[in-house]
């Protein structure tokens, strides 16, 4: 596997034939970017379906408290339960088989030991974060942080081969399974506890999946000599990984303690809207940006040329989205989830900016990491978290749910974007190379919000008018991108 993003046709006189020319890194990557991106949204769209159901016949607020509590504290063991060892199976040069053995022993102890921990002090985790009863809930549901550890080598596997299409029938199978299991609980009344045992099946499901997707890989082992570079390089990342999920988590935390679980309700499904764009965008992008900037980060100009086209084609796409729920966030809570959630929609708004910018920072965040700058990203992200709570529980004394939403926004826009494009400059992506990049996505993002709303003030908030409303913004943003369509290519 090279580096360059150029096809190379090798010639061996195997039978009399030529060997069939390698595919080049670009298509390596556009391919699996493609069928990341299917995959996103189809689960994506999947998942939204679910919620609506379940928050329109099954689970009110206070359900939805206790899930987002449970989740909350799921993503944040997540982050770290590997120890960070897996990333080398994507990043390190080599046969990746000969060190996965180490990386699957060591990513299981850790994650088996995590969650020990997390059980014996479950009580006084959710009773910490003013959810006593999601306590029975965090034990079942963080069963994940084991199964997601067994499943890092193989997933690592298919990332590193750019296998998306694989990936794709992986999910789909932990997408149907959990599903089905979440409503049939719901139905049944199981509540918030519904969605924990779906995820523990949707978790096993996704674990046989990758082993039959990679198979070979799920093989235990252990190498001193190898471990002591796994952990050095992969500590780094796990803290840098911990801070990043604090930094998105910890609110919900703080509205929990702070607030009433109504509010913690109205708030986690508000961050639940505000996360599609990140979710369908975002997501499709980290699983192949990670790998693609690993093969660049030794030739400068290419990096930073493949960072501005990705940054690019990432600001294009998420924008019109974001503007679009934020724009209309009264009458589209309304009409997709009902008139007793539009409380949630007061902090949208706040959130769908917060939305774009985390975009942003999660791919400079692959970036660095590609480069090995994992001591600035501990920096950024530590800062992040640190600025973040005190803005955090002021905003919730003084402004609810939507203080919570506008100190995110305060110290993200004023302080982290800054300190990420330092970042990106030393490590030698350029102020111009962003700029570039953003400019007529957020021109057009801006031409966009002005038609939405002129026109919603005008036509209402009806169906058939906020279909109208929507489209016209589309049209309207998909022009000012015209001049920008050659990067949107690349």
């Amino acid at each position: 596997m090279t580096g360059s993003g150029t096809d190379t046709d090798t010639d061996a006189a195997t039978d009399g034939k030529a060997t069939p020319a390698a595919p080049s890194l670009g298509r390596k990557v556009g391919s699996a970017a493609k069928w990341s991106l299917v995959n996103t949204v189809v689960m994506r769209l999947g998942n939204f379906v679910t919620g609506i159901i379940l928050a329109r016949f099954f689970l009110g607020p206070e359900a939805w408290g206790v899930y987002g509590i449970a989740q909350t504290v799921l993503l944040v063991l997540l982050s770290a339960n590997e120890l960070g060892v897996s990333l080398a199976i994507v990043r390190w040069e080599g046969d990746p088989r000969r060190f996965a053995p180490t990386v699957l022993t060591l990513s299981a102890v850790s994650s088996c030991l995590l969650y020990a921990v997390l059980f014996a002090a479950a009580p006084a985790v959710a009773g910490v974060l003013g959810s006593p009863e999601a306590s029975g809930v965090l034990r079942v549901m963080c069963l994940c942080v084991v199964l997601d550890g067994l499943s890092q080598v193989p997933a690592g596997f298919l990332t590193r081969e750019f296998a998306q299409g694989r990936r794709m029938a992986v999910d789909g199978l932990n997408f149907v399974l959990s599903t089905a299991v979440t409503l049939l609980l719901a139905v049944d009344g199981w509540g918030a506890m519904s969605f924990a045992w779906g995820s523990v099946v949707g978790n096993v499901a996704a674990l046989i999946g990758c082993c039959l997707a990679a198979p070979g890989t799920l093989r235990f082992g252990w190498d001193r000599e190898q471990a002591r570079p796994l952990l050095k390089f992969g500590l780094p990342l796990a803290g840098a990984s911990m801070l990043a999920l604090g930094v998105v988590n910890v609110d919900t935390m703080v509205v929990g303690s702070a607030l009433d679980p109504l509010a913690l309700g109205f708030y986690v499904l508000a961050f639940n809207i505000s996360g599609w764009p990140v979710r369908i965008i975002s997501e499709a992008a980290r699983r192949v940006s990670f790998a693609g900037f690993s093969r660049l980060a030794d030739t400068p100009d290419a990096l930073a040329a493949g960072f501005g086209r990705a940054l690019g084609v990432v600001m294009a796409a998420t924008v019109p989205l974001c503007v679009l729920l934020a724009a209309l966030a009264a009458p589209i809570v309304e009409l997709v989830y009902g008139e007793r959630w539009l409380p949630a929609a007061r902090a949208l708004p706040w959130l769908m900016a917060l939305g774009l910018v985390r975009i942003g920072c999660e791919l400079a965040y692959d970036c660095l990491v590609a480069i090995g700058r994992r001591r600035s990203l501990i920096g950024v992200q530590g800062l992040w978290l640190l600025l973040l709570i005190p803005a955090l529980v002021y905003g919730a004394h003084t402004g609810g749910i939507v203080g919570v939403a506008q100190g995110h926004v305060l110290v993200a826009g004023a302080v982290v974007v800054p300190v990420f494009l330092l970042a990106l400059h030393r490590g030698g992506i350029r102020l111009g190379t962003v700029a570039r990049a953003c400019a007529w996505p957020l021109l057009g993002g801006a031409v966009m919000t002005a038609v939405v709303l002129g026109l919603e003030r005008y036509l209402g908030d009806g169906v058939l008018a906020l279909l109208a409303t929507a489209a016209a913004g589309t049209v309207c943003y998909a022009v000012c991108l015209l001049p920008a369509r050659s990067l949107i290519r690349g």
